[in-house]
This record gives structure tokens, C-alpha cells and sequence, in this order.
């Protein structure tokens, strides 16, 4: 039994060369990770889910060593979680620190959700246009013209 006096603290390792990808919207960062393809990469790939946060409540955390994430990956995961931070480390410490941008265009990332559509049928590009609307994300197929909110994309990425 654990008393008010007693805590235990678990914590995950500093990097020394790599990326942080922190202040992710609690419960995206599996999301992240299939996004990125990170159970792909060689190096150790860190996630928090859950964690607390002063700013948000809840966040989830990921680290991924010996890996600096490209303007297009930063782009990608803004799709998801637009208040998310990158820390890029060398030698164990933080050279640059930055909020992702949402993108305007999003292409060959995600397959419209619409079973209808062209680009879900022909060899095509998938095209999607992103707007913030109410603090909302929605985006808009450049094919079908549809409407959808980052939750109505399932974990079948173009890509």
C-alpha cells in the first residue's frame, strides 16, 4: 500500500539525438505513430498516452530517437493534434523547439472516407483541402467535394 508520503515516479529516458513530439491531443498518439510509420524505424520509439499536462489536462507524449522529422511529417501530424510541440534533440539537449503548422493541402496522406469516391478507385492522388472551422479541423475531398472532421478518417493512410 502506497501512503501519501511514498510516490513513485516512472519516467521514460532522455534521448540523445532525435525528436520529442510533445502536447499531443490525448489519445492521437497511436494515431501518430501508424501515421509515420514509427514501428517501422530502428531506433527506440517512446509513447506516453495519457500523461498530465498544465496546459491541456491529459496529453500523450512520443519520443523517437535518432530521427528528425521532415516539414511534411510536422505537417502531417498537425492534421491530428495542431497543438503539438516538437523538440529536436542533439547531445541530449533541445537545439529547436517548435508548434506544427497545419497544412492547407493534404496529398497521398489520407483516402477519403467517402466509398464513393473517385480517388478511392482510380490511381489517383488523394487530395484533401484543410480548413479550421470553430476550433474544428475539417477537411475536404478535392475529388467528391465532401466535408469530413479528423475523426471520420479510419487507420488507412495513403501512404
Amino acid at each position: 500500500m502506497m501512503t501519501n508520503e511514498t510516490q513513485k515516479v516512472l519516467t521514460v529516458s532522455a534521448i540523445e539525438d532525435g525528436t520529442v513530439i510533445d502536447h499531443i491531443q490525448s489519445g492521437q498518439a497511436l494515431r501518430i505513430v501508424r501515421l509515420l510509420k514509427l514501428s517501422h524505424h530502428p531506433q527506440r520509439v517512446s509513447i506516453g498516452m495519457n500523461l498530465p499536462s498544465s496546459r491541456f489536462g491529459l496529453k500523450d507524449l512520443i519520443k523517437v530517437e535518432g530521427k528528425e522529422l521532415t516539414p511534411e511529417e510536422t505537417n502531417q501530424i498537425a492534421i491530428f493534434s495542431p497543438q503539438t510541440t516538437l523538440n529536436i534533440i542533439k547531445d541530449y539537449r533541445v537545439i529547436k523547439k517548435f508548434t506544427v503548422t497545419l497544412p492547407e493541402v493534404i496529398e497521398n496522406i489520407l483516402e477519403c472516407p467517402n466509398p464513393h469516391c473517385i480517388s478511392n478507385h482510380a490511381d489517383t492522388n488523394h487530395t484533401l483541402y484543410v480548413n479550421r472551422v470553430r476550433g474544428k479541423i475539417q477537411m475536404r475531398c478535392k475529388y467528391c467535394d465532401k466535408l469530413f472532421t479528423q475523426d471520420e478518417f479510419n487507420e488507412s493512410f495513403a501512404c
